[in-house]
């Protein structure tokens, strides 16, 4: 400081002899107007407010070393001493690596005194240095104290950023510099060996702090590296950050291995933010993702920014809104494989999982519309579909659950045939929907806990009740005991598709109530001696799910299941007498014998998924 000419009134103290005779041989002749005082930091000598700036780098880290009564007790006499020499609006510039309660008790004491506190990181991981966590300057500015009031000033200054960001409480501010050192102890881990698991972080937005971008880090050991291929960025398109590929382990491990690579950062875009477009993103992700490169990586390699079809893809939000029930949704439109539209429904309380979904059908030009001549200028993006597509079903759990309907009695499973079906969750509706719109006969009741998903599915996903398709807005334990207790065996056919509120237990759906031996017992009493009970099993805990098909066992005596490839979900399919057993090569030629009666004229379905290919899979358990 003194050299450079920024400052030469210049008074530094140690408690140390050694320190002073050597700091003023040091200075001796060069320096003439700096001073060294043999001085205790907790009691100076000192006039009251002597100073503008009180500077101290790391004796602050040297004090604090624990939470001890003695150790806090010398850290109030050294904050009272700094602040009785320090004028006021005068500067504390306190350099530390800001363990969390050094930074807590420094935040707490300035900020109750009336001070402004302003948390500076000022050296990072990525720097060539030899610390590999970041260092931070405190910046504490004195204010008279004002009695009664509790209004306090915090903020952090990140160092890629200019303008300091608020924060809310002390808590908040340790919080976001923990953060930091956190994000830097990782950069410093993947800089220096390959990431054995799949790291993910998110990275926020710098007003708001909201998340922007959610990165995942992905090694793949199997990739011989060059000097092209150690390292690349994959932009997921908009909307798509739910499906196997990317929004799994799995899934994006095979992602790595297939654009090879030994390291590929997965980059989801989040719907609350506006991106506008891959340039855009590039800019703006480039300096930050060139932190978690790997090892070995050239420092002006460039790193290539790979997408699907090279766009980051279509979110359009159509409506966002909230149930006391289901929290808050939200209904989007995103762009999928092959130009093709869907309609999706999403909880934000678990928004890595699409609720509902359907295609949208991309509307035909009317009859006898000649087409546009070729116009020099670059046409504009077209509007995206929004009619529905009820003839196909996009969940794969939809179509096994929708195959089941061949483990029905009857010698060959027809559309036409009448029968009754209880479905217990609406979400979108497109499953009862297409039980409705393809088997002729059926009579189907909904059951729906939450009457904003029922006009969710009429607003926004096509539904409609009618004479044989009625939705009941109730709660499905109390219906399904209430029909056991008053008319017994008359359904065919009865499907849970619940979602769980609860995300502590191992088990996203159904709730467990709805699998326990008693409420079973009911939903077998209100089925038909040769009909099915289809449930759609979502549950990551194996010993849960092991109780569950031992429930399901003591039950119904006949048990198939269908795994559904790809993701978590097992479809049961539940029957109450054994003498229905059939082997998967029936139950697949009974399927194809349904696929053709499903052809109806002048009606439709989407033949792109084979309901025998659902069938022949399932296991007996």
């Amino acid at each position: 400081m003194y050299d450079t000419g920024m400052c030469e009134d210049i008074v530094n103290i140690d408690i140390s002899e050694a320190v002073i005779r050597q700091m003023q041989e040091r200075s001796a002749g060069k320096r003439p107007k700096m001073s060294y005082v043999l001085m205790d930091v907790l009691q100076m000598d000192f006039p009251d407010a002597h100073f503008q700036v009180v500077l101290d780098k790391g004796t602050l880290d040297a004090i604090l070393t624990d939470d001890e009564e003695a150790t806090l007790s010398k850290v109030d006499r050294m904050f009272a001493e700094v602040s009785r020499v320090l004028q006021v609006g005068g500067r504390y510039l306190c350099v530390s690596l800001a363990q969390a309660h050094v930074l807590k008790k420094a935040v707490e004491y300035f900020s109750q005194e009336g001070w402004v506190v302003r948390v500076h990181e000022v050296a990072g991981s990525g720097d060539e240095q030899q610390f590999v966590l970041p260092v931070f300057v405190y910046v504490m500015t004195k204010f008279k104290k004002i009695p009664g009031s509790a209004q306090q000033i915090l903020e952090i200054c990140p160092e890629e950023q200019d303008k300091p960001m608020r924060m809310e409480s002390a808590e908040r501010l340790v919080e976001a510099v923990r953060d930091r050192q956190h994000y830097a102890l990782l950069c410093s881990q993947l800089s220096k060996t390959p990431c054995g698991e799949q790291l993910s972080l998110d990275l926020c937005e710098k007003v708001s702090g909201r998340p922007r971008y959610t990165l995942h880090v992905v090694d793949s050991p199997s990739v011989k590296p060059s000097r092209d291929n150690r390292f690349a960025i994959f932009i997921i398109p908009q909307g798509r950050e739910t499906e196997w590929l990317f929004g799994t382990e799995d899934g994006r491990r095979q992602l790595a291995a297939s654009a090879g690579f030994g390291r590929l950062v997965t980059v989801a875009l989040h719907r609350e933010q506006r991106y506008e477009g891959m340039a855009s993103i590039q800019a703006e992700l480039s300096g930050k993702v060139m932190e978690l490169a790997p090892p070995g990586l050239p420092a002006r390699q460039q790193v290539p920014f790979l997408s699907v079809g090279g766009d980051i893809g279509v979110r359009t939000v159509r409506h966002c809104d909230s149930s006391p029930l289901s929290g808050e949704y939200v209904v989007e439109d995103v762009k999928g494989d092959d130009a093709c539209y869907f309609r999706r429904l999403v909880f934000l309380s678990n928004r890595n999982v699409v609720q509902s979904e359907a295609r949208l059908l991309t509307p035909a030009p009317p009859p006898g519309q000649k087409k546009r001549r070729k116009d020099k200028k670059k046409a504009g993006p077209a509007e995206p579909p929004t009619a529905i597509d009820k003839s196909y079903l996009c969940c794969e759990h939809h179509k096994a659950m929708v195959a089941g309907l061949c483990l029905l009695g009857s010698p060959d499973p027809v559309p036409g045939s009448p029968i009754a079906v209880l479905v217990v969750g609406l979400g979108g509706g497109s499953l009862p929907l297409f039980i409705h719109d393809y088997f002729s006969q059926a009579q189907v009741a909904v059951v729906e806990i939450d009457p904003c998903m029922l006009e969710v599915a009429t607003c926004w996903f096509g539904f409609s009740q009618g004479e044989r398709m009625q939705v009941h807005v109730a709660d499905g334990l109390d219906y399904v005991a209430k029909l056991a207790a008053e008319a017994p065996a008359q359904y065919d056919a009865i499907m849970f598709d619940v979602d769980s509120k609860d995300l502590t237990v191992g088990m996203s759906c159904p709730p467990p109530a709805f699998v326990e031996k008693p409420f079973l017992q009911k939903v077998k009493t209100i089925l038909k001696p040769e009909g099915v009970f289809v449930l759609n099993l979502v549950c990551r805990d194996a010993r849960l799910k092991e109780s569950v098909l031992t429930v399901l066992r003591e039950v119904f005596p006949l048990l198939y299941a269908r795994r559904i490839d790809g993701e978590v979900n097992e479809i049961l399919f539940c029957q109450p007498s054994p003498e229905g057993r059939r082997d998967p090569t029936e139950l697949g030629a009974r399927a194809r014998v349904l696929e053709g009666a499903l052809q109806q004229p002048g009606r439709p379905w989407d033949s792109s998924y084979v309901l025998a290919d659902m069938l022949q899979a399932v296991t007996i358990i």
